[in-house]
């Protein structure tokens, strides 16, 4: 049995312009998905697919793929979407769902699912290296979205990342001298990102304000001192809070903090950046907030 492995991911910069070019600062983290497969010639065109959730047994189906019909199920919905994706698959490769093999596929996701570190951009790079094909058009396809959690899956590295005009991205070393002040903190809960997608999209934006972010992601980039970092955040958080019309995380559930704290990704969920002071692990817990990660036992860099 064949087995790839993609991290997943954070993106610490540029949230929702990322989808008009915006520069994107990402970065893989050590917990992803692992993907396995083993097929055999048996004239049946079966997939046989198992999901695990950190080890635990989540959706199952087994799937025709000569007439794309869904056989059996523990979840309709949910092997309604692999059924699409694995079709995409197939649509863009040359060497899978061809000829009549019998496919065993499985996937384990590392971390729970509503942490929002990517669990399908994983499945989309993995998918696309097992078949040969482009991950960014697979993912364009099946899902939608910028693809900057693409780019980090498959290089396994921080990277710069550009939508537009066309797709480019390349690693970078982000190693900031102070790294291990800084901590992960999950909200306790998964944020829809179509739906800040879709919020996002129905809003009129300039190019200066986009290039305003390309601008604060290269500062980042470079910055090498907490205390102007820390600036540079809260003045990305406000920059967006301001356009979206929506309070900031910090407005919302930490008002009395003394650092800054910085939304990743789609705003309302998922993990948010801070950096630690006198007794901030029972000032979050105390809040409710009691999954907390340092930068080395969450980051893989």
């Amino acid at each position: 049995m064949g087995e790839i492995f993609s991290p997943g991911k954070l993106m610490l910069t540029s949230e929702y312009f990322a989808m008009d070019g915006a520069l994107v600062l990402a970065v893989p983290t050590k917990l992803g998905q692992e993907f396995y497969f083993e097929e055999k010639y048996d004239g049946k065109s079966l997939i046989f697919w198992e999901a695990y959730h950190q080890n635990k047994l989540w959706l199952k189906a087994v799937i025709d793929y000569k007439n794309w019909q869904i056989i059996e199920t523990n979840i309709t919905s949910s092997a309604e979407f692999i059924l699409k994706t694995l079709k995409n698959v197939q649509s863009l490769s040359t060497i899978k769902f061809k000829n009549d093999f019998t496919y065993h596929l499985k996937t384990n996701l590392q971390f729970p699912a509503d942490y929002g570190l990517g669990s399908s951009s994983t499945l989309m790079t993995n998918l696309a290296e097992w078949a040969e094909i482009d991950p960014f058009r697979l993912n364009s396809i099946s899902l939608g979205g910028s693809g900057y959690d693409i780019a980090v899956a498959k290089e396994k590295s921080a990277v710069l990342f550009q939508s537009k005009p066309e797709i480019t991205y390349e690693r970078t070393n982000f190693n900031p001298s102070f790294k291990d002040e800084l901590i992960f903190i999950h909200l306790n809960q998964k944020q829809d990102s179509r739906q800040g997608i879709n919020f996002y999209k129905s809003k009129t934006k300039s190019q200066k304000l986009v290039d305003e972010f390309s601008n604060l992601t290269r500062n980042i980039l470079v910055c090498n001192e907490l205390g102007n970092f820390s600036e540079l955040m809260l003045i990305h958080e406000q920059q967006i809070s301001k356009f979206l019309e929506i309070p900031t995380v910090r407005e919302r559930f930490f008002a009395d903090i003394p650092v800054f704290v910085k939304s990743l990704g789609a705003w309302g969920g998922d993990f948010v950046m801070s950096s630690k002071f006198d007794g901030f692990e029972d000032y979050f817990w105390e809040k409710g907030f009691r999954t907390i990660f340092n930068w080395k036992d969450l980051i893989s860099l």
